[in-house]
């Protein structure tokens, strides 16, 4: 298992937390005082590490562990998920498309995030107002996406596609600087 910030996951009840998660504003709150940093970083090299190991590795009691992993999930610090390689399980086209939108970009953008395919919904500066990263299952898969979803979304302007050719690095172990 891995931390990300927004997951992977077949569950509908941790889809509608992630998606929860994700439309919450991300604003720099109250640094992670050093315990919290200890634990974010071994989950994020383990996800399944105990309870137990993680408090022998922090000098904390089991309970306070936990209390303390429970408020870093709660609070929206980190998700602790299965990652899964997308092409092992049936999807082979992955792709980000930049999309350029007039009016309201949060309510275009609220309403992309209802996609299931798309993974990340970001509103952005530069060429693009929003920038989504979508997993289908094949090209007529992504041609009928963008036809029939992305397009036809109210305030989408134009959109640019660029298609994965090979992932070579992906990565959700960011650390805590």
């Amino acid at each position: 298992m891995s931390i990300r910030n927004s997951s992977t996951t077949t569950s509908p009840d941790a889809a509608d937390s992630r998606d929860a998660l994700a439309r919450r504003p991300r604003t720099p709150g109250t640094p992670l005082d050093e315990v919290s940093r200890q634990l974010v970083e071994a989950l994020q090299e383990d996800g399944r590490r105990s309870y137990a190991a993680l408090a022998q590795d922090v000098g904390l009691s089991e309970a306070a562990v936990r209390q303390r992993v429970k408020r870093l999930l709660d609070d929206g610090v980190m998700q602790i998920v299965a990652v899964t390689d997308p092409m092992t399980v049936g999807f082979s086209r992955q792709a980000m498309v930049g999309i350029k939108a007039e009016g309201d970009l949060r309510a275009v953008a609220e309403r992309l995030s209802k996609l299931p395919e798309l993974e990340y919904v970001v509103l952005c500066a530069g060429s693009f107002d929003l920038l989504v990263e979508l997993i289908c299952e094949d090209d007529e898969h992504l041609l009928r996406l963008l036809d029939e979803s992305i397009r036809s979304i109210e305030g989408v302007r134009e959109t640019e596609t660029f298609v994965y050719l090979r992932l070579v690095k992906q990565t959700y172990a960011w650390g805590t600087r």
